[in-house]
Protein backbone atom coordinates (compact mmCIF):
# COMPACT_ATOMS: atom_id res chain seq x y z
CA UNK A 1 0.00 0.00 0.00
CA UNK A 2 1.33 3.40 -0.98
CA UNK A 3 0.37 6.53 0.95
CA UNK A 4 -0.07 9.94 -0.60
CA UNK A 5 2.82 11.26 1.48
CA UNK A 6 5.14 8.88 -0.38
CA UNK A 7 3.94 10.00 -3.82
CA UNK A 8 4.99 12.96 -5.87
CA UNK A 9 3.66 16.47 -5.20
CA UNK A 10 0.48 17.56 -6.92
CA UNK A 11 0.97 21.00 -8.43
CA UNK A 12 -2.68 21.58 -9.43
CA UNK A 13 -4.93 19.29 -7.37
CA UNK A 14 -8.05 19.91 -9.46
CA UNK A 15 -6.74 17.74 -12.32
CA UNK A 16 -5.88 14.79 -10.10
CA UNK A 17 -2.88 12.53 -9.74
CA UNK A 18 -3.48 10.48 -12.89
CA UNK A 19 -3.36 13.53 -15.11
CA UNK A 20 -0.15 14.58 -13.37
CA UNK A 21 1.31 11.24 -14.41
CA UNK A 22 0.18 11.91 -18.00
CA UNK A 23 2.07 15.22 -18.01
CA UNK A 24 5.16 13.50 -16.61
CA UNK A 25 5.00 10.89 -19.38
CA UNK A 26 4.72 13.60 -22.06
CA UNK A 27 7.90 15.16 -20.76
CA UNK A 28 9.76 11.84 -21.26
CA UNK A 29 8.91 11.62 -24.97
CA UNK A 30 12.00 12.45 -27.06
CA UNK A 31 10.31 13.07 -30.41
CA UNK A 32 9.20 16.71 -30.54
CA UNK A 33 6.36 16.21 -33.03
CA UNK A 34 4.90 13.36 -31.01
CA UNK A 35 5.32 15.45 -27.86
CA UNK A 36 3.38 18.29 -29.46
CA UNK A 37 0.57 15.93 -30.43
CA UNK A 38 0.38 14.53 -26.90
CA UNK A 39 0.34 18.06 -25.46
CA UNK A 40 -2.61 19.04 -27.68
CA UNK A 41 -4.43 15.85 -26.66
CA UNK A 42 -3.77 16.70 -23.04
CA UNK A 43 -5.29 20.17 -23.57
CA UNK A 44 -8.44 18.59 -25.03
CA UNK A 45 -8.66 16.25 -22.06
CA UNK A 46 -8.27 19.16 -19.64
CA UNK A 47 -11.15 20.96 -21.39
CA UNK A 48 -13.35 17.88 -21.00
CA UNK A 49 -12.68 17.81 -17.26
CA UNK A 50 -14.01 21.35 -16.85
CA UNK A 51 -16.65 21.93 -19.57
CA UNK A 52 -18.39 24.70 -17.62
CA UNK A 53 -15.35 26.95 -18.07
CA UNK A 54 -15.49 26.99 -21.87
CA UNK A 55 -17.43 30.25 -21.85
CA UNK A 56 -14.67 31.95 -19.88
CA UNK A 57 -12.50 34.36 -21.83
CA UNK A 58 -9.08 32.94 -22.86
CA UNK A 59 -10.10 29.48 -21.68
CA UNK A 60 -7.57 27.62 -23.80
CA UNK A 61 -4.85 30.08 -22.87
CA UNK A 62 -5.39 29.18 -19.22
CA UNK A 63 -5.27 25.49 -20.02
CA UNK A 64 -1.88 25.87 -21.71
CA UNK A 65 -0.61 27.83 -18.71
CA UNK A 66 -1.82 25.05 -16.40
CA UNK A 67 -0.05 22.46 -18.53
CA UNK A 68 3.26 24.29 -18.23
CA UNK A 69 2.73 24.80 -14.51
CA UNK A 70 2.12 21.07 -13.97
CA UNK A 71 5.37 20.32 -15.80
CA UNK A 72 7.16 22.86 -13.57
CA UNK A 73 7.86 24.88 -16.74
CA UNK A 74 10.11 22.11 -18.14
CA UNK A 75 7.84 20.97 -20.98
CA UNK A 76 9.36 21.82 -24.38
CA UNK A 77 6.46 22.03 -26.84
CA UNK A 78 5.12 24.51 -29.36
CA UNK A 79 2.36 26.58 -27.75
CA UNK A 80 -0.04 28.91 -29.62
CA UNK A 81 0.32 31.34 -26.72
CA UNK A 82 3.36 32.91 -25.09
CA UNK A 83 5.09 30.33 -22.93
CA UNK A 84 4.94 31.41 -19.28
CA UNK A 85 7.78 31.23 -16.82
CA UNK A 86 7.91 30.72 -13.08
CA UNK A 87 8.87 34.35 -12.57
CA UNK A 88 5.79 35.71 -14.34
CA UNK A 89 3.19 33.39 -12.77
CA UNK A 90 4.54 32.60 -9.32
CA UNK A 91 5.97 36.06 -8.76
CA UNK A 92 4.86 37.76 -5.55
CA UNK A 93 3.00 41.04 -5.91
CA UNK A 94 4.62 44.24 -4.77
CA UNK A 95 3.83 45.30 -1.27
CA UNK A 96 1.47 48.23 -1.09
CA UNK A 97 2.31 51.07 1.20
CA UNK A 98 -0.26 51.64 3.90
CA UNK A 99 -1.38 55.28 3.96
CA UNK A 100 -0.30 56.96 7.15
CA UNK A 101 -1.66 60.38 7.97
CA UNK A 102 -1.32 62.30 11.15
CA UNK A 103 -4.90 63.21 11.94
CA UNK A 104 -5.57 65.79 14.64
CA UNK A 105 -9.11 64.58 15.36
CA UNK A 106 -9.59 60.89 14.60
CA UNK A 107 -13.37 61.09 14.81
CA UNK A 108 -13.37 63.52 11.86
CA UNK A 109 -10.90 61.60 9.73
CA UNK A 110 -8.40 62.63 7.08
CA UNK A 111 -10.98 63.51 4.44
CA UNK A 112 -12.27 66.42 6.51
CA UNK A 113 -8.75 67.84 6.67
CA UNK A 114 -8.50 67.53 2.88
CA UNK A 115 -11.75 69.48 2.51
CA UNK A 116 -10.47 72.17 4.85
CA UNK A 117 -7.27 72.53 2.82
CA UNK A 118 -9.31 72.95 -0.36
CA UNK A 119 -11.51 75.53 1.32
CA UNK A 120 -8.47 77.49 2.46
CA UNK A 121 -7.14 77.52 -1.11
CA UNK A 122 -10.40 79.06 -2.38
CA UNK A 123 -10.05 82.76 -3.24
CA UNK A 124 -13.74 83.63 -3.46
CA UNK A 125 -15.10 84.54 -0.01
CA UNK A 126 -18.69 83.51 -0.79
CA UNK A 127 -17.59 80.09 -1.98
CA UNK A 128 -15.40 79.81 1.09
CA UNK A 129 -18.41 80.46 3.35
CA UNK A 130 -20.45 77.81 1.53
CA UNK A 131 -17.49 75.48 1.80
CA UNK A 132 -17.36 76.05 5.55
CA UNK A 133 -21.07 75.24 5.94
CA UNK A 134 -20.69 71.99 4.00
CA UNK A 135 -17.60 70.97 5.97
CA UNK A 136 -19.39 71.65 9.25
CA UNK A 137 -22.27 69.43 8.13
CA UNK A 138 -19.87 66.60 7.27
CA UNK A 139 -18.08 67.06 10.60
CA UNK A 140 -21.34 66.75 12.49
CA UNK A 141 -22.26 63.59 10.62
CA UNK A 142 -18.87 61.93 11.20
CA UNK A 143 -18.88 62.96 14.86
CA UNK A 144 -22.28 61.30 15.40
CA UNK A 145 -21.24 58.15 13.54
CA UNK A 146 -18.04 57.84 15.56
CA UNK A 147 -19.39 58.58 19.04
CA UNK A 148 -22.98 57.37 18.45
CA UNK A 149 -24.40 60.43 20.17
CA UNK A 150 -25.56 63.93 19.34
CA UNK A 151 -23.18 66.87 19.38
CA UNK A 152 -23.66 70.54 20.04
CA UNK A 153 -23.21 72.94 17.12
CA UNK A 154 -20.83 75.07 19.18
CA UNK A 155 -18.43 72.12 19.45
CA UNK A 156 -18.37 71.68 15.68
CA UNK A 157 -17.81 75.40 15.14
CA UNK A 158 -14.93 75.49 17.62
CA UNK A 159 -13.28 72.44 16.05
CA UNK A 160 -13.67 73.89 12.55
CA UNK A 161 -12.12 77.16 13.67
CA UNK A 162 -9.24 75.29 15.33
CA UNK A 163 -8.55 72.98 12.38
CA UNK A 164 -8.56 75.89 9.91
CA UNK A 165 -6.45 78.09 12.21
CA UNK A 166 -9.22 80.64 12.54
CA UNK A 167 -9.85 81.13 8.82
CA UNK A 168 -13.10 79.16 8.50
CA UNK A 169 -15.76 80.15 10.98
CA UNK A 170 -19.54 80.15 11.27
CA UNK A 171 -21.84 82.58 13.02
CA UNK A 172 -22.88 81.82 16.56
CA UNK A 173 -26.55 81.86 15.59
CA UNK A 174 -26.06 79.73 12.48
CA UNK A 175 -27.40 76.21 12.75
CA UNK A 176 -25.66 73.18 11.26
CA UNK A 177 -27.82 70.81 9.27
CA UNK A 178 -28.17 67.09 9.98
CA UNK A 179 -27.17 64.82 7.11
CA UNK A 180 -27.92 61.49 8.79
CA UNK A 181 -31.53 60.33 9.20
CA UNK A 182 -32.32 58.25 12.25
CA UNK A 183 -35.41 56.72 13.82
CA UNK A 184 -35.41 59.32 16.60
CA UNK A 185 -38.24 61.44 15.20
CA UNK A 186 -38.95 63.00 18.59
CA UNK A 187 -35.95 65.25 18.02
CA UNK A 188 -37.27 66.54 14.71
CA UNK A 189 -34.75 64.65 12.59
CA UNK A 190 -36.08 63.54 9.21
CA UNK A 191 -38.26 64.86 6.46
CA UNK A 192 -42.03 65.25 6.54
CA UNK A 193 -42.55 62.08 4.51
CA UNK A 194 -40.51 59.99 6.90
CA UNK A 195 -42.44 61.43 9.85
CA UNK A 196 -45.76 60.57 8.18
CA UNK A 197 -44.61 57.03 7.49
CA UNK A 198 -43.45 56.70 11.08
CA UNK A 199 -46.82 57.89 12.47
CA UNK A 200 -48.75 55.60 10.09
CA UNK A 201 -46.68 52.62 11.19
CA UNK A 202 -47.40 53.46 14.82
CA UNK A 203 -51.14 53.58 14.11
CA UNK A 204 -51.05 50.23 12.36
CA UNK A 205 -49.15 48.65 15.23
CA UNK A 206 -51.61 50.05 17.78
CA UNK A 207 -54.59 48.72 15.83
CA UNK A 208 -52.98 45.29 15.61
CA UNK A 209 -52.28 45.28 19.34
CA UNK A 210 -55.87 46.28 20.15
CA UNK A 211 -57.29 43.57 17.91
CA UNK A 212 -55.01 40.92 19.36
CA UNK A 213 -55.88 41.96 22.95
CA UNK A 214 -59.62 41.86 22.14
CA UNK A 215 -59.35 38.37 20.71
CA UNK A 216 -57.42 37.22 23.75
CA UNK A 217 -60.08 38.61 26.12
CA UNK A 218 -62.86 36.82 24.21
CA UNK A 219 -61.00 33.56 24.20
CA UNK A 220 -60.15 34.00 27.87
CA UNK A 221 -63.83 34.54 28.75
CA UNK A 222 -64.81 31.29 27.06
CA UNK A 223 -62.08 29.36 28.81
CA UNK A 224 -63.13 30.71 32.26
CA UNK A 225 -66.54 29.14 32.01
CA UNK A 226 -68.45 31.71 29.97
CA UNK A 227 -71.19 29.71 28.24
CA UNK A 228 -72.76 32.59 26.38
CA UNK A 229 -71.66 31.53 22.84
CA UNK A 230 -72.83 27.98 23.47
CA UNK A 231 -76.18 29.20 24.78
CA UNK A 232 -76.65 31.31 21.67
CA UNK A 233 -76.02 28.31 19.51
CA UNK A 234 -78.57 26.26 21.40
CA UNK A 235 -81.19 29.00 21.16
CA UNK A 236 -80.53 29.36 17.47
CA UNK A 237 -80.95 25.64 17.00
CA UNK A 238 -84.32 25.73 18.78
CA UNK A 239 -85.55 28.61 16.66
CA UNK A 240 -84.41 27.02 13.44
CA UNK A 241 -87.41 25.83 11.36
CA UNK A 242 -85.41 22.99 9.88
CA UNK A 243 -84.88 21.49 13.29
CA UNK A 244 -88.64 21.70 14.03
CA UNK A 245 -89.45 19.90 10.78
CA UNK A 246 -87.10 17.09 11.65
CA UNK A 247 -88.69 16.81 15.10
CA UNK A 248 -92.21 16.63 13.64
CA UNK A 249 -91.19 14.02 11.09
CA UNK A 250 -89.74 11.84 13.81
CA UNK A 251 -92.98 12.05 15.82
CA UNK A 252 -95.06 11.02 12.78
CA UNK A 253 -92.86 8.03 12.17
CA UNK A 254 -93.16 6.98 15.78
CA UNK A 255 -96.96 7.34 15.80
CA UNK A 256 -97.50 5.49 12.53
CA UNK A 257 -95.33 2.40 12.66
CA UNK A 258 -95.39 0.06 9.71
Amino acid sequence: MQYNTERGKLIIKEYGRHFQKVVNQIMLVEDREKRNQLAKAAIELMGMLFPHLKNVEDFRHKLWDHLFMMSEFKLDVDSPYPIPTAETIVAKPKQLKYPRHKVKFRHYGHNVEVLIDKALAEADEKKKELFAESIATVMKMTYRNWNNEDVNDDTIKDDLRMMSEGVLSLDDEQRIQNMQLRNDFSKGIGTNNTRKNFSNNNRRNNNRNNNSSGNRSNSGGNSNGGNQPNNNRRSNNNNNPNNNRRFNNNNRNNNNPR
